[in-house]
């Protein structure tokens, strides 16, 4: 597998559900950032690159979105609809975000600060480096 799904703490209550996430604990890295994208306009597209140090545990805080994965060498796509469940992207893997539903709010949880240099953009340029 390519992309690693994580179950976080789900604690069931009759007042509303509560998720939890650790650093260490649920998540794997140190978090240094976390952001979301919401409002996603039918038939657009979110990801599009690939990281070369960060580690990121994406989630479907509300509704639900596909993620592709890509290694250089094979893909898999995961349907992300649980807001108690994370897909673990090490670095060095593409990823593409698509079919967003109404509603649907991708959170981010990140192991470093927001750096340019640590983006790859170029599909060709990732593949001469992963594939």
């Amino acid at each position: 597998m390519i992309g690693k799904l994580i179950n976080l703490c789900k604690i069931t209550d009759p007042r509303g559900n509560l998720t939890v996430a650790e650093q260490y604990k649920d998540i794997p890295f140190e978090i240094k950032r976390v952001y979301w994208t919401y409002d996603v306009p039918g038939g657009e597209h979110r990801g599009g690159h690939a990281h070369k140090k960060l580690y990121q545990l994406v989630v479907a805080t509300s509704g639900s979105f596909m993620v592709t994965l890509d290694n250089g060498k094979e893909k898999e796509s995961h349907l992300l609809n649980h807001p108690w469940q994370g897909l673990l992207i090490e670095p060095g893997i593409w990823r593409e975000l698509e079919d967003f539903s109404s509603g649907a709010v991708c959170m981010v949880i990140a192991s470093d600060l927001f750096d340019l240099n640590d983006y790859i953009y170029d599909y060709d340029e990732f593949k001469k480096i992963y594939g």
